[in-house]
């Protein structure tokens, strides 16, 4: 099932999602659910938050990102539960991120290339596993949804400053989006 985004300004964006327990009810619908949400947007990651739900929970697939031609880049498909990033190593580098809370905003951002990362699988069984380049920035920009943090926080103060009116055009619902948004009331 397609779910509605949650719009730039809902406050679920803004609070620190809580964690996941093995008995969460029909935890495996809500992550499909996801998958559908995040593809009929056409994005690579989404995290609860975005959909309404403040839990510790996000899904990314980094394959659709893989070019036919290239070995360099293997993408991936999966769920995280209960997320902690445990360790940013690595030179910065720059890339031009967007968020489907945030449609038609994008701006570059400045991330540690490595990550190492614990998290749970669909069972909650424990991995912790590093991640580099593309797979590890898609994975820290979600992880930063269930902190709290929106992408726009991480650009530069002048871009901060030149987007602010369309921020608040989100914000007030007053943009076109090409799949389904809640917006603050």
């Amino acid at each position: 099932m397609i779910l509605p985004v949650y719009a730039y300004g809902q406050k679920v964006l803004k609070q620190k999602a809580k964690a996941i327990t093995k008995d969460f009810e029909d935890l495996n619908i809500l992550i499909d659910n996801m998958f559908d949400t995040m593809y009929n947007a056409q994005g690579v990651g989404l995290a609860a938050p975005q959909i309404g739900n403040s839990i510790r929970l996000f899904i990314i697939d980094t394959i659709q990102l893989e070019e036919e031609d290239s070995k360099e880049f293997i993408g991936m498909k999966q769920p995280f539960i209960n997320p902690e990033i445990l360790s940013e190593e690595g030179d910065f580098w720059k890339y031009e991120e967007g968020c489907l809370s945030i449609p038609k905003i994008r701006g570059d951002v400045e991330r540690q290339k490595k990550i190492t990362i614990k998290y749970q699988d669909q069972e909650f069984i424990e991995h912790t596993v590093s991640f580099e380049g593309i797979n590890a920035r898609v994975i820290q920009h979600e992880y930063d949804h269930i902190e709290g943090i929106l992408f726009t926080e991480k650009l530069k103060p002048l871009k901060r400053k030149l987007i602010k009116k369309k921020l608040e055009k989100i914000k007030s619902g007053n943009i076109e989006s090409d799949y389904r948004m809640k917006f603050p009331s």
